[in-house]
């Protein structure tokens, strides 16, 4: 990650010394370290660069300044601009290294490490102390990636949104060529990937002009003759033989071709302080100018390096350093070559890659517009904890509880078959058996299974010896056939059935059968949900005073105990109020449990996890059993259900996650062995019973998903990868709630999936807002 380094300036002068401030942070964010300090008087550090600068500019070399000020090179004076320059080098570095400023200096080390990309900028008004070279510095020599730039403390963003171009827009205008070579320059830019160049030749002052306001330039390139004025506040540029002008001159259309997007501007000219001082009031982003006269050859060579690293991906400081320190192969012939270089920079913009000037890349994929990977955890974080709150807060409010439940339903759907459970044999009364009934002049009144019949079957079932028979039929009267009171009063492992009474939904109930004991009675109430659905399952309750039904234990209940009996199980409680069967606690249902908010959970309820199939156990028709052999080992030591499947005569059906419409709705006897073998399941296979995790816990997964939600926000994805990966996340999502509730924990998808979509919407558009902002929209 890059960092931002600030070097602020107050006033002051060599004769008093200066205050300097140093701010140190991560790359477009605000400063995180900030000290003050100052740089002790020296009155004599102007002079040095004075003497440096007179005997490097009387060296000649062809310089590129206006061309009647251009002279002979003069070979006998580069050593003394040599010596000059060594002098000033070192005078300048014992300056650095005074006492006063040794706390920047030693913080600077402490913050920055020498492999880190740093941005360094100078901001201060004095124009003697922009013209030292700061490249010498010995701190900034031990980081080969830093580079420092030129600021005036006053700047300003450009608010203008910048339009994006196909390809960069350069205008290169070539000015007075006299006595220099600008067609290298021209081929240079020429030869410029992705660009397109526009050549101004020695143009008129209008052609500027209109060109500057025409077209919405990303790059402004100036090769010819230039010069600053001694005090280096305003310079000037030529355009032919004939017309020069300065900034003030240009500054509508300059202005304009700023507002338009304009990014970065080339002086590749002599003595450019100056032309950047006027441009930098203007708000320009970005100059690179020449600090001193520059010989041809020398701008030529920095232009070809500049270009090969900044057009093939480097970011800008670092294409000027490594141009800049390239040019020390020609100090042979022109000494100090590489000092003249210079980045101007207006802090409030941030410097553009190559690519970034360029459409290919949509504004949430500019690197260097993203947020910092400290500053991105942070905002996730946060971002994520709200976000959860409000999912959470939205939960416990009910909101959520259809989807969540829908969601619950299509999971159960899709559990693989767990096949048949042996331990049950269900006997069915469809259609047929009650037609096949009536045809034999047996009596159906108030019954689905006539005395004769039911009879008939309890007689031939008690001689293959099975565990328990459940009566699930209503038989709230009593019988006339004195067999069938003899037999349902003898059948000590036959259980019935009743119904409780509602008072608050005027429910009467349904009273158990007269000649059933009533220890062997089970109720047969259903919990179902505000859809309908049944998906809990009531183990006990109290019975109103009231009631025709005084069983106090579920039917199904009431079978399991009878079946588990011989192997020394019995029902009892724990001090919690909890079922206990064995060593299989049977937890009850809270109001708020899971995807459920504000339930009733009276009595003892919990989750009925559903045996992956309707086909639950192995089902024989009323007619068939009583009419054709049996095989004895489907009956021995099972449970015998008994009930109706007929859908004509008041059917006996329910709505379950399995199906909800009329036709696909599951009769109530197949509920009921479902009820039964899940709790059989349990207490003998270890099959897992429907839990729900704790809130705190829930809180923390639902959290996760959002946090995962931020993260794929980092990835800063264009919009469709981005909905590729949100729709892979949520896939990923579904299917481990989907895994976790075959191993028996109902965890939260719908609220999970909303956090995630929620960060992800929320983040991507602070992110396109916050680059917006960072680039001047």
């Amino acid at each position: 990650m890059s960092k931002l380094v600030v070097l602020k300036f107050g006033e002051g002068s060599f004769e008093q010394g200066f205050a300097v401030t140093l701010q140190i942070g991560e790359e477009h964010e605000r400063a995180a370290t900030e000290i003050t300090g100052k740089l002790p008087s020296f009155p004599e550090m102007p002079l040095y660069y004075s003497h440096w600068q007179s005997s490097y500019r009387q060296i000649g070399n062809r310089y590129r300044l206006h061309a009647d000020q251009m002279q002979v090179t003069n070979v006998s004076m580069v050593q003394d601009c040599e010596n000059a320059s060594y002098i000033l080098r070192a005078r300048f570095n014992t300056w650095l290294r005074a006492e006063e400023f040794r706390p920047l200096r030693e913080k600077w080390l402490e913050k920055l490490s020498s492999t880190e990309e740093v941005r360094v900028i100078l901001q201060t008004e004095n124009s003697q102390l922009q013209l030292l070279p700061w490249h010498l510095w010995d701190l900034l020599e031990r980081y080969p990636k830093a580079e420092i730039a030129l600021s005036s403390p006053s700047y300003d963003r450009i608010q203008k949104p910048r339009a994006l171009n196909q390809l960069v827009n350069i205008l290169a205008i070539v000015g007075n060529s006299q006595g220099i070579d600008t067609q290298a320059d021209q081929a240079l830019l020429q030869q410029c990937s992705n660009a397109e160049v526009s050549f101004l030749v020695e143009p008129q002052r209008k052609e500027l002009t209109d060109n500057l306001w025409g077209k919405n330039w990303d790059i402004l390139f100036f090769a010819g003759h230039s010069s600053s004025n001694k005090n280096g506040e305003s310079g000037r540029i030529y355009l032919n033989k004939t017309d020069s002008l300065t900034i003030g001159e240009l500054k509508y259309a300059l202005k304009k071709a700023i507002e338009n997007g304009l990014q970065l501007a080339i002086f590749n000219s002599c003595d450019g302080l100056g032309l950047a001082r006027e441009l930098a009031d203007l708000q320009i982003p970005q100059m690179i100018v020449m600090r001193e006269p520059v010989p041809d050859k020398v701008a030529k060579e920095f232009l070809k390096y500049f270009l090969q690293a900044f057009a093939g991906g480097e970011p800008l400081y670092q294409a000027v350093r490594q141009a800049r320190e390239r040019l020390q192969g020609l100090e042979d012939q022109f000494p100090c070559a590489t000092w003249l270089p210079m980045i101007c920079q207006n802090p409030a913009q941030i410097p553009p890659t190559w690519d970034e000037l360029r459409s290919t890349k949509t504004e949430e994929d500019i690197p260097n517009l993203a947020l910092s990977t400290k500053r991105r955890f942070t905002i996730t974080l946060l971002s994520s904890l709200a976000i959860t709150a409000l999912v959470c807060g939205v939960r416990l409010l009910g909101l959520l509880e259809n989807p969540e439940i829908q969601a619950f339903d299509q999971m159960m759907r899709s559990r693989p078959a767990e096949g048949l459970d042996p331990r049950l044999l269900i006997i069915t009364i469809d259609d047929n058996d009650l037609a096949v009934q009536r045809q034999n002049k047996e009596s159906l009144i108030g019954a689905s299974i006539s005395e004769t019949s039911l009879n008939k079957l309890l007689a031939k079932l008690n001689q293959y010896q099975p565990r328990a028979i459940g009566l699930d039929i209503y038989r709230d009267f009593k019988a006339e056939d004195p067999d069938l009171i003899n037999r349902l009063q003898k059948t000590q492992n036959l259980i019935g059935v009743c119904k409780g009474s509602d008072r608050t939904v005027n429910i009467p109930g349904n009273g158990p059968p007269p000649e059933i004991s009533p220890t062997n009675l089970g109720f047969s109430d259903f919990i179902h949900d505000r859809d309908g659905v049944i998906r809990r399952h009531l183990l006990f309750m109290n019975q109103e005073a009231t009631s025709l039904c005084t069983a106090p234990f579920a039917f199904s209940l009431k079978l399991v105990s009878l079946y588990l009996r011989p192997s020394g199980i019995e029902p009892k409680f724990t001090p919690e109020g909890n079922l206990q069967l064995g060593k299989t606690i049977f937890p009850n249902l809270k109001s708020r449990t899971g995807g459920y908010q504000n339930i009733d959970a009276n009595g003892g309820q919990i989750l009925l996890n559903y045996r992956s199939s309707t086909q639950v156990a192995e089902q024989v028709k009323l007619t068939q059993f009583l009419s054709r052999p049996i095989n004895p080992s489907a009956i021995k030591d099972r449970i015998i259900l008994i009930g109706v499947t007929a859908k004509g005569d008041s059917p006996d059906t329910w709505p379950t996650p399995y199906g909800v419409p009329l036709d696909q709705q599951m009769p109530g006897v197949l509920v009921q062995a479902h009820m039964v073998s899940q709790i059989l399941g349990a207490v003998q296979d270890g099959r897992p019973l429907l839990r729900v995790w704790s809130l705190w816990a829930e809180v923390g997964w639902i959290w996760g998903w959002s946090l995962v939600g931020g993260v794929i926000v980092w990835r800063r994805l264009s919009f469709p990868w981005l909905a590729l990966a949100v729709s892979i996340t949520s896939s990923v999502l579904y299917l481990l709630c989907f895994g976790l509730l075959i191993s028996g924990a109902w965890v939260p998808f719908v609220p999970s999936a909303l956090s995630l979509v929620v960060t992800v919407g929320l983040m991507s558009n602070y992110q396109k807002t916050k680059v917006r902002v960072a680039s001047g929209e």
